[in-house]
């Protein structure tokens, strides 16, 4: 461990010297942690010295400099966005879709360099957003998007919010003037956690990561950038001044790692046609499995004087190729339009397509999302359409081929009436979905799908409880709510289809378990709109108690964090019915209960918060679940995967290789006894 580590600040250096020297600290922990992903000092350390420079900035202002952290996230947001006309042309690639394209391309460049085998590097086509990062003497003065190549718009306030880009680079005799081309973008899983908030605000989802980076940039409020967790991977230059130019690509991309800028470990230098498309096998095979998106591979001339004697053609230079992989979105016939109904009352238009082969798989369906979407898209039934698939993203119909349009083709009409129950159709002014009317008394698909939540594994986590069962109980009017599920006996449910008295018995088993609860899953598993997980744990974690939760008013519901207008409304919505109210009051009569405390109890405060763990193998009387809630309940944090950012792996028999990954980076293993030790001991302080 550094000793600078164990400074204090509380020496009696110049403020100016201790400024910088927590500058220089802070950007070699945050390099650290968020490019190398190896942090080299612990988060409360980090956090101790960047108050420490917040303070000392706030008592001497003229201390705070342009490459301070404490300026990563600029505070009133922007009128509009500034032009910016870049100094070197920010050019597009040719592209090449088959072998046969590239072989070409080889061909070609060997042909003209008068050589054997051309070197190439190897790198990848990121499916992100396109910016430029001018560097003077070391540090950050401007971003730009790169526009129509010639004039992009400048986004400095939000790329500074990134904190994989340094805002200083590491380098101590930088260049006088250095531009980094490279690519912003979203990785999937940062991409699944924004549209899962966007839901539960009740706000419009991102179709894909390149749309949320894309509208993550440009947004005037740097604040809003900056919850976006977005990333930056370099791949080119473009002014440079004070220092040689490097002799190939290669080397320029581990100068750029020497200054703390990101790249993509991805890359390989290859030799000719051979080299290249096995470096294109070896990335299509492991495409899905990559934490980004990507839409192919590019491939550059390694040598810079060989990338000069090439040249350039028109908006492109001719050293360089983007070899696209096939493409995931294909043609084919809508040949019906009908709607089905979500547990919400959500009516959403399904297209019936001729069957086409798309990114693995044979399609038949695919979402149109609403009415108002199917119109934009100008969408009728008999249309030949585009449809795309994207890993494992729902189908959807992009847009219709409107010159191939027949005379026969019709346009949707949206039914006036539930196709489930017959109740009106409706839909309000404030949101583009229409909804069945019905509720979950008289709408048996909305039935179904509340109770599917209801008995969800991070609701009240009914196991055998699944989707057929639920349907004969609800079709047969055995039941008419989730209350009545705890009224069932072995006889009624050993007389249903696949049940027999062993599977009738280790269900009711299953839900006099399932009576005891926390807060927080059982206001997940009533399903109220706009209320997911996360949002369940925060009101349960807020008000103790579901009665002070049902009686919240709005401003009360917005002094929570991420509780905004949509979800407060929703909320108050939900427990000013009388039916929901009363089916509150069944479930609680049938003996369903969880620990409360009252508002004014103290929250407890605890050395796991924030702590990240993982869990893996099967524990001895804990289900995993279970510890996550006790992990969750004392303020840590469940991941899925083991990395260098993970505190502690729970393990328990059979745990399988996040084990021997978190012996390999020496992570702290705990076994049950060990975990439950830890947690008394925050109990006991």
């Amino acid at each position: 461990m550094q000793t600078d580590l164990f400074s204090t600040g509380q020496d009696q250096e110049e403020p100016e010297k201790r400024a910088e020297a927590l500058r220089r600290d802070l950007a070699r922990y945050g390099h650290a942690y968020y490019v190398l992903d190896a942090p080299i000092v612990p988060d409360s350390e980090y956090d101790r010295l960047f108050a420490e420079l917040q303070a000392l900035e706030a008592a001497h202002p003229e201390l705070v400099t342009p490459d301070s952290p404490t300026r990563r996230v600029g505070g009133t947001p922007l009128a509009q966005f500034e032009k910016v006309t870049h100094r070197v042309p920010m050019l597009s690639l040719q592209n090449g879709f088959s072998e046969a394209d590239v072989a070409a391309f080889d061909r070609r460049i060997a042909e003209e360099l008068g050589i054997g085998k051309v070197e190439y590097e190897a790198e990848l086509k990121f499916d992100g957003l396109a910016v430029n990062l001018r560097y003077e003497k070391g540090i950050l003065v401007q971003a730009a998007t790169r526009g129509d190549g010639t004039n992009g718009e400048n986004i400095t306030e939000n790329i500074r919010t990134i904190r994989s880009i340094p805002l200083r680079l590491l380098d101590l005799a930088p260049p006088d003037i250095l531009e980094v081309r490279g690519e912003v973008l979203m990785f999937k899983e940062a991409f699944r956690d924004l549209n899962r908030r966007q839901r539960e605000s009740g706000q419009k989802e991102f179709v894909n990561p390149r749309n949320a980076a894309a509208g993550s940039l440009r947004q005037l409020d740097s604040q809003i950038t900056a919850s976006r967790q977005l990333k930056f991977f370099a791949y080119g230059i473009g002014e440079l001044e004070g220092v040689p130019l490097p002799e190939t690509q290669g080397k320029m991309m581990e100068w750029f790692m020497q200054m703390g800028i990101p790249v993509c470990n991805e890359r390989k230098v290859v030799r000719g046609l051979a080299g290249l498309m096995k470096f294109f096998g070896e990335i299509g095979a492991k495409r899905d499995t990559l934490p980004y998106e990507i839409d192919g591979v590019v491939y550059k001339v390694n040598r810079r004087s060989e990338q000069e004697a090439l040249g350039f053609i028109s908006r492109a230079p001719r050293f360089a190729l983007a070899h696209k992989f096939p493409a995931q979105e294909v043609m084919t016939e809508v040949t019906g339009i009908d709607v089905q109904v979500g547990r919400t009352g959500a009516i959403t238009p399904v297209a019936r397509l001729k069957p086409v082969f798309v990114s693995g798989v044979t399609v038949t369906n695919a979402t149109l999302h609403n009415e108002d979407e199917i119109r934009r898209k100008d969408i009728r039934i008999g249309d030949t359409v585009i449809v795309r698939r994207a890993g494992d993203v729902i189908p959807e119909v992009i847009a219709s081929v409107p010159e191939k349009r027949t005379a026969d083709v019709r346009e949707f009409v949206m039914p006036v009436e539930c196709p489930v129950c017959g109740s009106p159709i409706v839909r309000s002014a404030d949101e583009a979905v229409a909804r069945c009317s019905g509720g979950w008394i008289n709408c048996p698909a909305q039935k179904k799908g509340g109770l599917q939540l209801f008995a969800s594994r991070k609701a009240m986590n009914i196991e055998g409880l699944g989707e057929q069962l639920i349907d004969q109980l609800v079709d047969k009017e055995i039941i008419s709510d989730a209350a009545d599920l705890y009224r069932l006996d072995r006889e009624t449910l050993s007389g249903l289809d696949r049940m027999a008295e062993k599977s009738a018995d280790n269900l009711l088993g299953e839900l006099d378990k399932s009576r005891q609860t926390t807060l927080a899953r059982f206001l997940y598993a009533l399903g109220i709109r706009h209320v997911g997980e996360t949002t369940a744990r925060s009101l349960a974690a807020h008000f103790g108690n579901l009665d002070d939760l049902m009686q919240a008013n709005e401003e009360q519901l917005l002094a929570i964090d991420d509780i905004g207008p949509v979800v407060a409304d929703s909320l108050i919505r939900f427990f000013a019915d009388e039916r929901n109210r009363a089916l509150i009051g069944k479930l609680k009569a049938c003996g369903i209960q969880w620990p409360e405390q009252t508002v004014t109890e103290k929250p407890v405060v605890s050395p796991l918060q924030n702590l990240k763990f993982v869990l893996t193998g099967t524990l001895p009387s804990l289900t995993r679940e279970e510890a996550a809630e006790i992990i969750r309940q004392y303020g840590g944090q469940v991941v899925s995967a083991v990395s260098r950012k993970t505190d502690y792996v729970l393990a328990g028999k059979e745990p399988g290789s996040k084990l021997a990954k978190a012996q390999e980076l020496g992570i702290r293993i705990l076994d049950e006894d060990a975990f439950l030790r830890l947690v008394k001991h925050d109990e006991n302080n």
